[in-house]
């Protein structure tokens, strides 16, 4: 079985980004960098109505206008347009005016149809439909252990919650875009992915040729978190002008359209209640809930909650528990999958009834969730040494105070939340090549999304070969390369690492017989490397069992202070404690969890889409009105890595941003002794909880579960007795 040094020089420990020189002075090329001669612009024509059948699109006039060198439909048959801003044909033209221009020339005509765009008036039965054949509710998935009506009438103290979160528009700072060139029968695509080979899948089988006519190139990439696996339509639509005209194209999408089309984190609307019995044991758990997956919540995905599903109960193992989810379909863009898909929903209705049930119990919560983290998994184990851990570092027990008693108008308090992920590796293959003079070249066909997959591979092979990092070349992103999987749900650094370490391992095999050498590594290296000649020595490697592993848990910490008078939530503190197996660069590990953190700050507090009813258009599609966290914003953050080399290469990225904003939910719940139960959390809601404005967003979720009720007939939780005796 292969295993990793145990005495290393480079792995775990801190190593700059070797393409952070490149980066920093502008001298990364990225997708939207590539100018291809005699390069067109393309631009894509969007249907300004939220729901609208489409008879014709007439692209005569736009062919006629100067600059434009084609003009394409999206779809040559009457279609339904299912949201404002669905893709309806797309132009190439040879400046950006001249595509504005031609896009104002095309002729649609349509039938505008009713729409709804709001998860609480779709769910009612009047209001109009998405699909005209389908419900906008599709048929709930209940999921259901044990005996629960029977642990909620023994339990001793029962407690409800109504607990929603919005939803979070993808906005990654590089758009979605490509730009295309069609030479001879090989259509390369410079794009902006975290999944090269599955563009190049989804390319080859939309345009009906063979995947050995499609190459793929991403060098560097601005950001993904789950939006940019396959080509999209964008993708699509810039390879056909391509090929139309026989000229590069960059079609790169402008800021407004990333809010319309290229994905979401769904919404939920939780109604949770849980019994503990007479030794804060939870016993039982209950949830009804919905949620929003835009369009793509009907009829392909009705009766499976959707897209908007999430696992519940999160974390903590239960043993009477029943569970239904459904998903509801609006005219919106859909969900894409969003750094840990469904995760951060369920820890904050979760670990929001895990505080209000410590309440009741008065109990300290870190106490509580000690004595209920007790599922019989490694996440679990380990979760639960964290929870220590974190408790010592952060001084928990010298912060904690009961919730609300904080004086002055400026209150603080304290919050807690847990988390898991899968993670885990999968068939990556890598190639390496060592030189006569010594150099090497590793090519491997991932991508790095900024996360530091290029140092990752850089380090491993230092450290076998003996040399340092500055000694070694990384190549990736380009499917002509070996294949690797997309980089998604944390599998990435586990995929690529043994690839790495195999084929490194496997070129030491072949460089001892060519050198005669039973150690050609460090010092010995250049002797060795003299003896390879001409021929450049190449070798072969793949994934191996036993370099990596799944399965993580994680916890954090958060300290707040909020102003009564205004409402505003300022985090003053986050502590993330983390497992990731092996860790390979401490730095670039940090990198992700920093990042991950301050992703769930703006999720907790600042970040939401907002729709216009009437019109189905998103109102704030830009960085100026849709709040992501400035510097301003950004708290003290401490991140403590739990290093564990015997479990091999895991991955990070998913799990540090799932529990932010459930910490700090029950932060902001501990500073001011009331409960805000609707992210993000903002002034209007946290004055509102206080008393001192109308509580419009309390009393329109609890209407939405009247109306969930009376609506889909689901039954409703038997009233909550609560029987304290002995606590």
């Amino acid at each position: 079985m292969p295993s990793w040094p145990k005495n290393p020089n480079y792995l775990g420990k801190s190593t700059q980004r070797v393409d952070g020189p490149l980066k920093v002075t502008g001298q990364a090329r990225y997708s939207s960098d590539i100018q291809n001669e005699g390069w067109l612009y393309g631009m894509i024509l969007r249907s300004p109505w939220a729901n609208a059948k489409i008879h014709s699109i007439d692209l005569s006039a736009a062919l006629n206008s100067p600059g434009i060198k084609t003009a394409i439909k999206v779809r040559e048959e009457e279609f339904i347009a299912h949201f404002y801003g669905q893709e309806l044909a797309a132009v190439a033209g040879t400046s950006k005016q001249a595509c504005h221009d031609a896009l104002a020339l095309i002729k649609v005509e349509a039938t505008e149809l009713p729409h709804v765009v709001r998860e609480e008036t779709a769910i009612n039965p009047h209001s109009a439909k998405v699909f005209p054949e389908f419900p906008n509710i599709g048929e709930p998935r209940v999921r259901e252990n044990g005996e629960v009506d029977k642990a909620f009438a023994e339990a001793s103290v029962i407690v409800e919650g109504l607990y929603s979160t919005q939803i979070q528009m993808h906005h990654c700072f590089e758009t979605h875009g490509n730009t295309a060139n069609q030479q001879g029968d090989t259509l390369t695509v410079w794009s902006s992915t975290q999944g090269i080979f599955s563009v190049r899948d989804g390319l080859a089988s939309n345009l009906e040729i063979p995947q050995n006519q499609v190459r793929v190139i991403s060098d560097y990439m601005g950001g993904g978190f789950g939006s940019k696996f396959g080509p999209g339509v964008e993708g699509v639509l810039v390879s056909r002008l391509t090929r139309e005209t026989g000229l590069p194209v960059k079609l790169m999408l402008p800021r407004n359209d990333e809010a319309k089309a290229v994905g979401n984190r769904p919404s939920s609307f939780q109604q949770i209640r849980m019994g503990v019995d007479s030794a804060g044991k939870i016993i039982a758990f209950e949830m009804n809930a919905f949620g929003s997956a835009g369009f793509a919540s009907g009829p392909s995905t009705a009766g499976g909650g959707g897209r908007a599903g999430f696992p519940a109960p999160y974390i903590y193992d239960i043993p009477n528990t029943r569970v239904r989810q459904a998903g509801v379909a609006v005219n919106a863009g859909s969900a894409r999958a969003f750094r840990a898909p469904g995760h951060p929903q369920a820890s904050f209705g979760m670990e929001s009834i895990m505080d209000e049930m410590a309440l009741k119990l008065k109990m300290d919560p870190l106490d509580f969730r000690l004595k209920n983290d007790t599922a019989d998994s490694l996440p679990a184990e380990i979760r639960r040494k964290e929870w220590e851990l974190a408790a010592e570092r952060f001084d928990w027990k010298g912060k904690y105070r009961p919730p609300g008693i904080s004086s002055g108008t400026i209150k603080t308090g304290i919050g807690l939340a847990g988390c898991t992920w899968g993670g885990g590796g999968r068939g990556t293959q890598a190639e390496c090549q060592i030189n006569s003079d010594g150099s090497v070249e590793l090519r491997c066909g991932t991508q790095d999304l900024g996360t530091g997959t290029r140092t990752i591979m850089t380090v491993i092979a230092a450290e076998i070969f003996g040399l340092k990092p500055s000694q070694i070349t990384a190549r990736l992103g380009d499917t002509l390369f070996p294949p690797s999987g997309g980089s998604g749900g944390s599998t990435t650094a586990a995929s690529v690492s043994p690839a790495i370490h195999n084929v490194c391992h496997n070129s030491l095999t072949e460089l001892r017989e060519v050198s005669g050498m039973d150690d050609p590594t460090g010092g010995n290296w250049s002797a060795a490397c003299r003896k390879i000649g001409i021929q450049p020595l190449i070798a072969q490697g793949r994934w191996q069992e036993g370099l990596s592993s799944r399965g993580v848990g994680g916890m954090q910490m958060a300290e707040v202070e909020v102003d009564t008078l205004t409402g505003v939530v300022k985090v003053k503190k986050i502590l993330c404690v983390q497992d990731c197996g092996l860790v390979v660069n401490k730095l670039t590990c940090e990198s992700q969890a920093y990042g991950g953190v301050i992703m769930g700050i703006g999720y907790a507090l600042f970040e939401e889409r907002v729709m216009d009813p009437l019109s189905g258009v998103v109102l704030n599609p830009n960085f100026e009105t849709y709040k992501l966290p400035g510097s301003q914003d950004i708290p003290e953050i401490e991140i403590i890595l739990v290093d564990m080399p015997e479990r091999g290469v895991i991955g990070v990225g998913e799990p540090v941003t799932i529990p932010t904003a459930a910490a700090i939910g029950n932060a902001v719940a501990n500073a001011i002794g009331v409960r805000v139960p609707i992210i993000p959390i903002t002034p209007d809601k946290v004055l509102a909880a206080l008393g001192k404005v109308p509580n419009k967003s309390a009393d329109s979720l609890a209407g939405n579960w009247r109306n969930f009720h009376k609506n889909l007939h689901w039954d409703e939780f038997k009233p909550a007795e609560a029987k304290e005796e002995g606590h």
